[in-house]
């Protein structure tokens, strides 16, 4: 039959190391039996028949963000495929780790002002609860809005940001006082790492953004020729230190592994002056990724008996606005890692994830291509210029690639799987623009069946809130989940267990 037939072809090229390409045809074999699709269905639906909801407190809240479109769909797709490809499989049908979450909603990201939304306003909405307007973060006195992690932090709950952007990332620039307008300094407005600081008690704060805690008079500890940003002479990681009890901070790998979490209340980690490396330039012997800090803040957090508030981005963004898909995709790719790390140190029973994006990029996926086809490889079809074209694309960026002839460039699959190959673009910007299409979010845990459907942005931070009873939900009346007991029977419906029956069945 065809399953041995393959067996045995593989078996031959097994002998001359072809071991994908044995994989391959394996697995086309298998997919190309009709019934391997009707046991999948029919797990993928006993699987579906024993969802239930979970309407108990949330203690901890994670929020992973993934800047820009990690849950734009193509995004999400080409993530999918690229990781499975990395582990040797042709990659369509990778499960990622949020893939797995149980409920899904689409977010509508526009700004009160604006179709494309920008970073700022985006933030507001998942974070406060309340839309905001395109490139502006002020508010009128008596008119502010507080984060759920603040709000978090007043119920009792440890709190922290983890990110490989710099902590202070801010859509003004804002990072310190040096890049502070004078009548901004005239008013009093602080810069963000000064707010970082002083604002809200966060426990654990991990990621870039060294420069901006540091005077221009002190000298970076990783890079001599670099100095801190600081008008003001003051040292902020100083500040942030004072007054605090088994408080640590520390700028590498080796000091972020030695930190004992147990006796650990407090955690400062900034690995870099600006933004951290991408995860394709990180250097694995003095970098933390981002599921090393990921797993060092729950590790510190998860101590409060009262829970807490993490929140989460990596920066798939900057790979967008570069229009590099290699690097924005590899960034998705940790960053469904790091989810994947935070399920195994939580629980879904207490624990709500929530996994989504602040807006979209104006990325594709796309065109003929066979099953297997690398993410950042060619179309099977040529141009109309009888030039090849990749299947990831930009609708805008820095890659567009049209001289004054009218004429692309040649390319090929070495040339565009290269570190720093920008792909092409059909309209030139410096910096590729974000999308304005709805982008996904993933939830599980307690409560997360309240994301479904087609929601506003602002919703994210309500449903938040609410499934962890804090402001403005302290009377939502939910019950703490019972401890688990590993004697209970697993109870399953009538209809699971014909399907499951059918399916044994049907494989045997």
């Amino acid at each position: 039959n065809a399953s041995s037939q393959s067996i045995l072809v593989c078996l031959t090229l097994l002998s001359t190391s072809s071991f994908l390409m044995c994989y391959f045809i394996v697995w086309m074999t298998s997919e190309q039996n009709p019934q391997f699709w009707n046991a999948k269905g029919k797990e993928a639906l006993v699987t579906a028949l024993s969802l239930k909801h979970n309407f108990h407190l949330a203690k901890n809240l994670i929020l992973f963000l993934g800047d820009g479109e990690c849950m734009g769909v193509s995004t999400v797709t080409a993530t999918r495929i690229l990781k499975g490809q990395l582990e040797g499989k042709p990659g369509e049908e990778t499960v990622l780790t949020m893939d797995t979450f149980p409920n899904l909603a689409l977010s509508k990201t526009y700004n009160v002002n604006m179709q494309m939304p920008d970073s700022a306003a985006t933030a507001t909405a998942y974070l406060c609860g309340v839309k905001a307007t395109y490139g502006q973060c002020s508010t009128e006195k008596n008119n502010e809005v507080h984060s759920v992690l603040h709000r978090a932090r007043a119920a009792g709950k440890s709190v922290g940001i983890v990110t490989t952007t710099r902590v202070q990332q801010n859509e003004r620039n804002w990072y310190s006082d040096a890049a502070q307008p004078a009548d901004a300094l005239a008013g009093g407005c602080k810069d963000i790492a000064y707010q970082l600081v002083h604002n809200t008690d966060i426990n654990v704060i991990l990621g870039g953004g060294r420069q901006y805690m540091l005077p221009n008079n002190v000298t970076d500890p990783e890079y001599a020729k670099q100095t801190g940003d600081r008008l003001d002479n003051t040292n902020l990681i100083d500040e942030w230190l004072k007054n605090k009890k088994n408080a640590k901070y520390v700028w590498n790998k080796a000091q972020l592994d030695a930190v004992d979490e147990d006796t650990t209340e407090y955690l400062m980690g900034l690995f870099e002056p600006k933004d951290t490396r991408y995860e394709l330039e990180r250097n694995a012997e003095t970098d933390p990724s981002l599921t090393e800090m990921v797993e060092k803040a729950i590790k510190i957090l998860s101590k409060n008996p009262k829970g807490f508030y993490l929140f989460v981005e990596d920066k798939i963004d900057h790979g967008h606005h570069a229009s590099e898909a290699k690097k924005a995709l590899y960034e998705a790719v940790e960053f469904d890692r790091a989810i994947a790390r935070a399920g195994e140190l939580t629980s879904e029973r207490d624990t709500m994830s929530v996994v989504t994006a602040d807006h979209s990029h104006v990325f594709s996926f796309g065109s003929s291509s066979p099953r297997g086809n690398p993410v950042l490889g060619l179309s099977t079809k040529i141009g109309t210029d009888k030039k090849y074209f990749t299947t990831a694309l930009y609708g805008n960026g820095p890659g567009f690639a049209i001289d004054s002839n009218g004429t692309r460039p040649d390319i090929n699959i070495n040339i565009t799987s290269a570190t720093g190959y920008a792909q092409q673009s059909a309209v030139p910007l410096s910096s590729e623009t974000h999308g304005s299409e709805d982008v996904a979010i993933f939830a599980k845990g307690p409560m997360s069946h309240l994301f479904h459907g087609v929601q506003e942005q602002s919703y994210i931070a309500h449903a938040m809130a609410y499934a962890a009873c804090i402001d403005p939900y302290t009377e939502c009346n939910l019950e703490p989940a019972p401890e688990p007991n590993h004697a209970a029977p697993i109870q399953l419906s009538a209809g699971m267990l014909l399907l499951a029956l059918l399916t044994f069945i049907n494989l045997i």
